[in-house]
């Protein structure tokens, strides 16, 4: 058994800010599933949403974010994002983040992005993700306190009901380490989860490999409450080419003037949306869904040529670069795009600081649902919204007691076996992604969620049994996570009777009158509740959540 202060699961932006700002006083641990470099942060292209001049302000920040949210956001922890951006980005500048400038050094370059009604998107040319993470993981390598296990995925987190201790706390997690095929027992003060989002459970996605919900699907079994799972974001402009696999295309590139076209060179979004190509990712990805499926097309075509080469060669170069190696001139010709799941707006619910309701246990980033991003995020406010929240994390814990340590069970493999084949697995890893993207897309219908649920089921049960009797994987730990995870988001899309955000269901188009989260609860929630009944972290979430049974 290893122990440790603060265990973290994830090495995204989120998780890697909350090592660097408890690794001064605190013995941590952060897990990687691949390398450190691996997750969602490292793609971003971007940029960070902050407020950081004199003609923009934290109220039309907090205004964007409210609007595109569609009624969903918890305002208080909206304004909180919002106030504490400027002072994320200059603790990201100390650190030497390279931001872009303007040409004259003025200052920073900043960018629009949809919905945005300013220019507040502060970046590092296209790949502002990739820039904050090679700079913070570089910090964190070289940390005296900070443990780093890379090619480790997290199997169960491990809570006292689960060890027959008092109470419901969270004590630490079994983790596999992938180079050996050991399972090691991690005892921590406190637990974070922080691995990023569920974009494998659909065929098409701008995420990476390692997305895949691990961090819900643990907390849910834990005994905490998911919130607003139906809301995952269609990224409208994923490039489409067949050798290229969940390739973005940012959202900057409509910001600074590119035209969507059909095939024959027409515009549509003028059809759809008076802001046309900055209308929220919503409506731009729904807008390319219906012209796809009217036309029977493959793709549609981003076009940004009309601008000046040395203008995209500047400010797209990782897009420049990686269309030109598929053959595509990007100041020459369009680029061909399709829509593709990229972020998911639900998640375990937490307070204003990162708490879940298992004490001892938080979530950040991606895998949490804060309330921020209501019915749809705000583009640019995600990265954000992982350096508010880890720093409000690493200042909690810091201000909390230490316990006594405790020795916690060795993980048991006495009664399974060696898998005899690993088919299984990734045939039905594929009728997951494939049912989920048919039938749990951008447009939704009773029939279809019902469809989709009756199959996840079916492969639910088949997983569970291969779980039960065979040594664990990677890809068997993934897989049973990405089924949970499938299983929350067409419960919650089949709750919500209504087309809200990033929700869009056929069978109700129209607009609920009262906006209300959709929250669910595992069936370990109410003893859990009664083992630490009153205790302080009560006021998880939003205010007033309501449970849909």
């Amino acid at each position: 058994m290893q122990q440790y202060d603060v265990l973290i699961i994830g090495s995204g932006l989120a998780g890697l800010t909350l090592a660097l700002k408890v690794g001064a006083d605190k013995k941590v641990c952060l897990i990687s599933k691949r390398s450190i470099n691996d997750g969602s942060s490292n793609w971003a292209q971007g940029g960070i949403a902050a407020v950081l001049t004199d003609d923009d302000s934290t109220e039309a920040h907090i205004q964007d974010t409210l609007i595109a949210g569609a009624g969903l956001c918890d305002a208080a922890v909206t304004r909180l994002v919002a106030e504490h951006g400027r002072e994320t980005v200059e603790w990201l500048i100390e650190e030497g983040v390279p931001f872009t400038r303007e040409d004259d050094n003025s200052g920073f370059h900043l960018t629009r992005e949809g919905g945005h009604s300013h220019r507040r998107i502060i970046h590092a040319a296209d790949a502002t993700g990739h820039a904050v993470q090679k700079t913070l993981a570089e910090k964190v390598y070289q940390h005296p306190n900070i443990t780093v296990l890379e090619e480790h995925i997290a199997v169960d987190l491990i809570t006292a009901g689960k060890v027959n201790m008092e109470g419901s706390a969270c004590l630490g997690a079994y983790v596999l380490d992938n180079t050996t095929g050991k399972v090691l027992t991690i005892s921590a003060q406190y637990t974070i989860l922080a691995t990023g989002g569920a974009g494998k459970v659909y065929l098409y996605t701008t995420n990476p490999d390692v997305s895949s919900g691990d961090g819900v699907a643990m907390g849910w079994r834990a005994g905490c409450r998911i919130a607003n799972m139906e809301f995952i974001q269609f990224h409208p402009t994923c490039l489409y080419h067949p050798e290229a696999k969940s390739f973005l295309i940012t959202e900057a590139v409509r910001g600074e003037g590119g035209i969507l076209k059909l095939p024959d060179g027409s515009r549509f979004m003028i059809w759809h949306d008076e802001r046309a190509e900055l209308a929220p990712r919503d409506i731009v990805a729904r807008a390319i869904d219906f012209e796809m499926k009217k036309r029977g097309l493959d793709c549609v075509y981003l076009d940004i040529s009309h601008k000046p080469a040395d203008f995209i060669l500047s400010h797209f170069p990782t897009i420049y670069r990686r269309c030109f190696e598929l053959g595509i001139d990007i100041t020459r010709e369009p680029i061909p795009v399709v829509p593709a799941a990229h972020y998911s707006c639900g998640g375990i619910m937490t307070d204003h600081i990162g708490r879940t309701d298992i004490p001892r246990l938080y979530a950040i980033g991606e895998t949490a649902c804060t309330g921020l991003h209501g019915a749809n995020r705000l583009a640019s406010n995600s990265l954000l919204e992982c350096l508010v929240f880890g720093q409000a994390v690493a200042k909690d814990i810091l201000e909390q007691p230490q316990f006594p340590a405790v020795d916690l069970p060795y993980w048991d493999e006495s009664r399974v076996t060696d898998a005899d084949e690993e088919i299984i697995i990734t045939h039905n890893w594929s009728e997951l992604r494939r049912t989920m993207w048919n039938y749990v897309g951008i447009v939704r219908t009773n029939k279809r969620l019902t469809r989709a649920m009756h199959r996840i089921h079916l492969l639910r049960d088949e997983v569970h049994e291969f779980y039960s009797n065979f040594r664990i994987s990677n890809n068997l730990i993934e897989l049973r996570n990405l089924l949970q995870v499938a299983e929350l988001i067409v419960k919650s899309a089949m709750d919500r009777k209504e087309s809200r955000g990033l929700h869009f269901s056929k069978d109700y188009p129209d607009l609920a009158d009262e906006a209300v989260p959709t929250v669910l609860e595992p069936s370990n929630y109410y003893s859990l509740l009664d083992s630490h009944h009153g205790h302080e972290h009560d006021d998880v979430a939003h205010a007033n959540p309501v449970s849909i049974p």
